[in-house]
């Protein structure tokens, strides 16, 4: 069984200029325990309500699909370039399930984070990327990473084990949400019991009445 955990702790290296307006999508990885709090992790800054909140505290990607990129690209893509907080290893970011619970570190003491929904990617990421429309390639290919509220704060540093606490009782993964869903996974993730967002769930109300 692969054991899944963390790479990297990324925060804000520096607000740099975005596509509308300043953006704090420069992150790089902090070394030592990184404290997370409700809105993520100290040293990391939301400016942008769209990109930010209790349910886009922690932006979590997978170094499988970091991985992907880089070979489809041909760059190395370091921890922080998509701007994420956590890049994990051995972690199925694009396969886990809305409401699904990942604890980072040792209870008591780590971090308990929900999956929340997807990344919804902007001009910002193009431009951070040096590549016009970037944004609209990544979506395509699903492997978006997840947005995640933070259910118990905590400490957490690169290296510390990731566990699956929770998976809950449908099929709608962030992939499957990005790329779309059939009208029966819509209905079953709506009567899940699953708290959705706003947007996902009336993303899901769509597909279900198709």
């Amino acid at each position: 069984m692969t054991t899944a955990s963390v790479e990297a702790v990324c925060v804000v290296h520096e607000v740099i200029d975005g596509y509308y307006h300043p953006t704090a999508i420069d992150k790089r990885p902090v070394s030592g325990p990184v404290r997370v709090e409700a809105l993520g992790p100290e040293g990391d800054r939301h400016l942008d309500s769209s990109h930010g909140g209790v349910d886009a505290a922690v932006y979590v990607y997978a170094d499988e699909d970091a991985t992907y990129f880089g070979e489809m690209l041909a760059r190395e893509i370091p921890p922080g370039l998509f701007g994420e907080n956590v890049r994990t290893s051995g972690l199925d970011v694009t396969g886990a399930l809305l409401g699904e619970r990942w604890r980072l570190g040792e209870p008591g003491t780590g971090v308990l984070l929900e999956v929340r929904k997807p990344r919804t990617p902007c001009h910002n990421f193009s431009m951070r990327m040096g590549m016009d429309r970037f944004h609209v390639d990544f979506n395509r290919t699903s492997r978006v990473g997840a947005m995640c509220r933070v259910l118990e704060p905590g400490v957490v540093r690169a290296g510390d084990r990731i566990t699956v606490d929770h998976r809950p009782d449908h099929d709608v993964s962030i992939g499957v949400l990005v790329t779309g869903m059939s009208p029966d996974a819509a209905r079953r993730l709506l009567d899940s019991g699953v708290v959705l967002t706003t947007a996902v769930r009336a993303r899901a109300r769509r597909y279900a009445d198709r």
